[in-house]
């Protein structure tokens, strides 16, 4: 059933177009009459209406003002104008207004009869529309049941994200039902409508506007909401405002709104914003995580600063907790510390990365920032260690790689770069598995190997003159190798060949 509203000046015309839709036999019943335009306005801010039909030509409020005014106050209300001949140039007017049709006078049934079925099937059309605006909003399984009744229709609406803090208790609390008590009782008695979203942490709150009315701003509602359910135990930050226009623009709008929140939320202090106006996001500046910050904590994991990271990371953590950091640039701190130690893992598809991004996401889910605190650095700690322990077992096995291959690659010449293009590390790298699993340098143990090689050689083939020697391992020159022979041996490698039996294998000096 749908309620309609007749404004009209003449009674004897208001009570023919009351008795004509008594006999259409249309789901409709007249709610209200007015006789002039102020009057209609303030019946329809006190009760739902539908359809309004109303003459143009009428004292201290004309058909037009009244439109254009409650158009502002329930942009969805269905307009019909009735007018003389006389008044066609004030209906061509109204077009501009969006007014749905007009009647002319006198008025027949038929005509009536007429443009009252095209407006019930307007209305008609409206209710599941109005539902689907909320489809990718709210949590499916509140979708699949969501029965929106005839009074949503009828009223302009505040739209507001209630999204509780992060890093706070009250969880037993952050409730469908409880909410919609609170806001319910805080509201009373305007109407309001609390839906679950797809965001486990906010819901969407929609309330009649005229709720918003005794406070002296959008804001101080809005402050009103915060305080109201922090005092229960609920710490939120809520964002919003008016509705205003198309309201189809529901997600759009709820897009914009939630997309503020997400960048103005603080890890602590709960915000309060209306979207709507500039001033609205005032005062809200705070530190943003810079680049150098995560340079130099990027840095001391590569470098394996375990230690220095902890300490700098518990002052780090301190100072965000002091600045009230907003919680978006938190996350992405955590989010490029998954990188930095996924890439300092250096194992690609061993679903590390995914382990690291899931126990991350477990720490900023926890009731306090101190526990956050703490919990991150036991994470880093233990990342640290794994790190560690993977490098110290990739390290045995690349230092055994290597040893094979220069062994294999004693009568050539191969530098550390040579080694490191080989195995796709960098030369660094090459040096720290050297010193940790020769004691030597690169260069000290490949020429080691390749003096042990010669001094076996002069011993199995003592035919070689040393020069050949020296040639079949690349050294530059004999000189030099001689120069390095007797640094390795003690003898020179003429004094070698002397005092080495032929034909021993042993190679040591």
């Amino acid at each position: 059933m749908y309620n309609v509203m007749i404004v009209e000046d003449s009674k004897p015309i208001l009570r023919n177009i009351r008795t004509l839709l008594g006999s259409l036999e249309l789901p409709v019943q007249v709610v209200a009459t007015a006789t002039n335009g102020e009057e209609a306005l303030e019946l329809i801010r006190q009760q739902p209406v539908d359809l309004v039909l109303t003459d143009i030509r009428m004292p201290k409020m004309d058909g037009l003002t009244l439109i254009e005014q409650a158009k502002q106050l329930r942009p969805q209300l269905l307009f019909i104008l009735i007018s003389g001949y006389n008044d066609f140039e004030y209906t061509r007017k109204a077009i501009n207004l969006q007014v749905f049709d007009y009647l002319l006078k006198p008025i027949e049934r038929k005509q009536l009869a007429e443009v009252m079925n095209r407006a019930i099937e307007r209305l008609q059309s409206r209710i599941p529309n109005e539902a689907e605006l909320f489809k990718e909003i709210v949590e499916p399984g509140f979708y699949e049941e969501l029965q929106l009744g005839d009074q949503f229709r009828h009223y302009g609406k505040a739209l507001i994200l209630i999204r509780r803090q992060p890093f706070a208790g009250g969880r037993e609390l952050w409730n469908l039902e409880g909410l919609q008590r609170r806001l319910g009782e805080l509201f009373s008695p305007h109407l309001c409508w609390v839906f679950p979203t797809q965001m486990a942490s906010q819901f969407l709150v929609l309330v009649q506007k005229m709720a918003v009315e005794p406070y002296s701003s959008v804001y101080e509602c809005f402050e009103s909401i915060r305080r109201t359910l922090e005092a229960e135990g609920l710490p939120v930050s809520v964002g919003g405002q008016l509705q205003s226009g198309d309201p189809d623009k529901l997600p759009e709008l709820y897009h914009r709104v939630s997309g503020i929140l997400d960048k103005e939320q603080r890890i602590h202090h709960g915000v309060v914003i209306d979207t709507e106006t500039p001033h609205g996001l005032g005062g809200l500046d705070s530190p943003e995580l810079d680049r150098a910050t995560v340079a130099a904590f990027t840095e001391l994991i590569q470098s394996r600063g375990k230690e220095k990271f902890l300490l700098k990371l518990n002052e780090q953590l301190a100072k965000w907790a002091v600045d009230n950091i907003r919680l978006t640039e938190l996350e992405r701190f955590v989010a490029l510390m998954v990188d930095a130690f996924s890439q300092a893992w250096n194992d690609q598809g061993s679903g590390y990365r995914l382990e690291l991004e899931a126990t991350s996401r477990g720490l900023l889910s926890v009731d306090s920032f101190e526990k956050f605190c703490q919990g991150f650095q036991e994470w880093a700690k233990q990342s640290f260690e794994r790190v560690q322990a993977q490098n110290r077992k990739s390290g045995e096995e690349l230092f055994r790689q290597i040893e094979e291959y220069v062994r294999l690659n004693l009568y050539s010449y191969l530098s550390i770069a040579d080694v490191a293009l080989k195995f796709h590390v960098s030369p660094s790298y090459i040096s720290r598995v050297m010193k940790n699993y020769a004691q030597n340098t690169f260069v000290q143990y490949y020429t080691g190997l390749k003096i042990k090689e010669a001094c076996r050689l002069m011993a199995c083939k003592p035919e070689m003159r040393i020069k050949e020697v020296s040639d079949a391992l690349s050294f530059s020159d004999q000189h030099y190798f001689s120069k390095v022979f007797k640094e390795y041996t003690g003898y020179s490698p003429t004094d070698y060949k002397e005092r080495c039996p032929p034909n021993s294998s042993d190679s040591s000096s």
